[in-house]
């Protein structure tokens, strides 16, 4: 099985922590030159440094906020001009949870142009370089609430219901390119915004965070939550030569968790 990326380039968003982190050190692993991709320089600079290069790889990165829809695009096709793209993960901080009748009008505006408009402008930028390699990989992280709407996440289902839809018609489009675009769907996985949510949720709850925590690993049939590395080796699956044929797909890694087929 063919699941080299030497001499590939991926852009790698919100890839200062988490699982954008994870996603870009095992495509590394994999011989990809990575470019990072997030809003707070100094962590960037310390993910940068996390990163393996044992195939002589010169990683770099890329400052932008994702609630800055222009500055994405300026800073993106700033480095296309002269950089080829090849995969592209498409990753950003999810919005703050909530009964949907609760959200504001600006809530769902924000969300959109931060997942949907920012996916957009990446997608479109790197295009040309991927048809000119005929090769390329756009991967977006979105959520299992594609396939279940999941409680007290109002925007974020609607967004990332329309981000899956998204993606799944520009894969109709690519597909002759040798241009795959895939969603990933992590489930309850052990990242900083999983632990803000189950401190939110006790509080809220008046329980204690174990409790809360114990509650969530319980809906689970693996009964643990998932790592950030374990929600990366399907991102890096999806990224090689060896997902040649996984196009237009929404891929559930939850443990079981989603209650549908």
């Amino acid at each position: 099985m063919n699941i080299s990326l030497q001499s590939k380039t991926a852009l790698v968003c919100g890839s200062s922590q988490g699982i954008g982190l994870a996603a870009a050190i095992e495509l590394a692993k994999l011989g990809a030159t990575c470019i990072l991709m997030a809003r707070n320089e100094s962590a960037l600079q310390q993910a940068v440094e996390q990163l393996p290069a044992s195939y002589n790889q010169q990683h770099q990165y890329l400052v932008a906020d994702f609630n800055n829809p222009e500055e994405v695009k300026s800073v993106i096709e700033s480095f296309v001009a002269s950089n080829p793209v090849h995969i592209l993960i498409n990753n950003s901080g999810g919005p703050a949870g909530g009964p949907i009748v609760n959200a504001t009008e600006e809530d769902f505006i924000q969300t959109f142009n931060r997942h949907l408009i920012c996916n957009h402008m990446l997608t479109k930028a790197v295009i040309p370089s991927m048809k000119e390699a005929n090769y390329g990989r756009i991967i977006n992280i979105i959520s299992t609430s594609v396939k279940i709407p999941l409680p007290n996440l109002g925007v974020s289902n609607t967004i990332r219901g329309a981000v899956a839809s998204w993606a799944k018609t520009m894969a109709n489009e690519l597909g002759q390119f040798n241009i795959t675009v895939n969603n990933v769907l992590p489930g309850f996985t052990d990242t900083q915004r999983l632990q803000s949510i189950i401190e939110s949720n006790a509080v809220k709850s008046n329980k204690s965070i174990e409790e809360v925590a114990a509650g969530m690993k319980n809906d689970i049939p693996a009964k643990r939550f998932g790592t950030a590395a374990e929600i990366a080796n399907m991102i890096a699956f999806l990224a090689s030569p060896a997902a040649s044929y996984v196009n237009g797909t929404s891929i559930p890694v939850d443990g079981g968790r989603t209650g549908s087929i």
